[in-house]
């Protein structure tokens, strides 16, 4: 028991002396840190088409029986969505041998 101890006791001042000369390899990310942030507003003002449409009046690019008859199809969609095809019969034939044979 008292030879597992001091096993475990040279275990662990081996980790923390790897541990306190690897801190001195780490370096600060100055560059990073003046950038946090600039992907994501890049993004998100590539995904804004019209950053004044709430406040400009224009007039609407589809009239409201279409966008009505649009959602619903949009809704029926989800109700009742078409079964997925089986991946393994791709390339199937009808069973007949090539060249009407």
């Amino acid at each position: 028991m008292k030879l597992e101890l001091v096993n475990l006791v040279r275990r662990a001042a081996l980790v923390l002396c790897a541990c306190a000369s690897l801190n001195g390899c780490l370096s600060s990310t100055p560059i990073w840190d003046a950038h946090v942030g600039q992907a994501l507003k890049a993004v998100t003002q590539a995904q804004i088409i019209d950053p004044d449409a709430g406040h400009t009046p224009d007039k609407p690019s589809m009239d409201g029986t279409s966008a009505v008859t649009a959602m619903d199809s949009y809704d029926k969609s989800f109700r009742s969505p078409t079964p997925p095809s089986n991946a393994f019969v791709i390339g199937v034939g009808s069973g007949s041998a090539v060249g009407g044979q």
